[in-house]
């Protein structure tokens, strides 16, 4: 019986695990397609990557979007952990408002966030003339990425041991050194994994992005859904082809990173 369930349960598992990456490699598999054909196959190639290379629409974009979602993880993170740092020390009620108030962006639905940003920028238009382009996505990007960024930190911040601080001032550093030296070190778990949910929530934004971009920016996404209303090229596919071995492989070498270190730590001890 036991083994029963096994086999079921591995049999599940595989199935999951083929409903959620099946799509991901037929893409793969049609940016090879000599065909713009999305159903036939007529013969491989790498022409598609070829012209992916010198479509300057697309490439354009792709800069567009990466810049973005760089800039806006890295403001998101160190605005994010300082924000940390005034957190934990507050009183416990107003440290449970902000808290509950942090939750907000991340349940608002998306659409709701972009129109109240997107109303707020043409306000700061008509007032200071605030340039709608770069800086509103860039603004607009910090302002989602944020919430991830100190749930993602303030935890960690709590863990920390602060009588490692105070020795450290003891031993003679002030307090940035030792904020620097001894508390960093502890929480940079936190701040490099709310750096990475950041830039992967910036670089997949499309519905704040497409109400606050304005006409002559555009990140990846807009120009993809722009694409749709004729046709989407093969191009795509390599393009997302590209971006998922990138994902991947970064992925792998986390993972291989992080057993490394564990292992490290262990023949310590």
């Amino acid at each position: 019986m036991t083994k029963t369930r096994r086999t079921v349960s591995r049999l599940y598992l595989a199935l999951i695990f083929l409903f959620l990456y099946a799509p991901i490699f037929v893409m793969i598999a049609f940016s090879f397609n000599d065909s713009k054909s999305r159903a036939n196959w007529t013969g491989f190639t790498f022409k598609w990557y070829r012209e992916l290379f010198h479509n300057d629409l697309i490439m354009q974009s792709l800069f567009n979007t990466l810049l973005v979602a760089v800039c806006a993880s890295l403001l998101a993170t160190l605005i994010g952990t300082i924000a940390c740092f005034g957190i934990v020390r507050m009183r416990k009620y107003t440290r449970r408002t902000i808290e509950n108030l942090t939750y907000v962006p991340i349940i608002n639905p998306e659409i709701v966030t972009g129109v109240s940003l997107m109303l707020l920028f043409v306000i700061f238009n008509r007032l200071f003339r605030f340039p709608f382009g770069f800086v509103s996505v860039l603004f607009a990007h910090v302002t989602f990425c944020l919430p991830y960024v100190i749930l993602s930190v303030l935890p960690k911040m709590r863990q920390a041991d602060y009588s490692l601080v105070e020795a450290a001032q003891d031993l003679g550093c002030t307090h940035l050194q030792a904020l620097r030296k001894v508390l960093v070190p502890e929480i940079l778990p936190g701040i490099i994994t709310g750096a990475l949910i950041s830039f992967t929530y910036s670089l997949d934004d499309f519905v704040i992005s497409y109400f606050t971009n304005g006409s002559t920016f555009q990140t990846l996404p807009i120009t993809i859904f722009s694409m749709t209303r004729k046709k989407v090229t093969p191009q795509i596919n390599a393009l997302s082809a590209i971006i998922f071995v990138i994902v991947l492989a970064v992925l792998i070498f986390m993972n291989i990173s992080e057993a490394k270190q564990l292992k490290n730590h262990k023949q310590r001890r």
